[in-house]
């Protein structure tokens, strides 16, 4: 099963760059000046799509998402560095810090808002110490 999720976004030039210095890649034969294919990992995807493309798919009005939450997007990473990397990367990048630090012992992890204003929360975590600490 593949996962897409779909975000509108105002400017796909921007958000190209962007995610670009955070490491991820596109596949350019889904990508086109109305969208951009992001390959998170696996077989997760983000079609990034203008307004103009995106609207057609819902009834309803699109979110502002610099003031609304439609969705927070967690992406599970190898260690507490890699967390950091990319939550550094993003802020570096135009990103915004969207809450402190949350660091469980057993789970760490951060949030930041891309351009657009949609939430990722890079996060670690360790199942083995999980259940020690609870």
């Amino acid at each position: 099963m593949n996962v897409y999720i779909n975000l509108p976004v105002a400017d796909l030039e921007r958000s190209r760059a962007f995610f670009s210095d955070l490491g991820f890649g596109f596949n350019e034969t889904f990508s086109d000046e109305t969208a951009l294919a992001m390959e998170i990992g696996g077989n997760c995807f983000a079609m990034l799509l203008t307004h103009q493309k995106f609207a057609p798919f819902t009834p309803r009005p699109i979110a502002d998402a610099t003031q609304t939450t439609e969705v927070l997007t967690a992406l599970q990473l190898d260690s507490r560095e890699a967390v950091d990397r990319l939550a550094d990367l993003a802020l570096a990048g135009g990103g915004a810090e969207v809450r402190d630090t949350e660091d469980h012992g057993w789970m760490y992890g951060r949030a930041f808002a891309d351009p657009d204003g949609h939430i990722w929360e890079p996060f670690w975590m360790n199942p083995e110490t999980m259940s020690k600490s609870q």
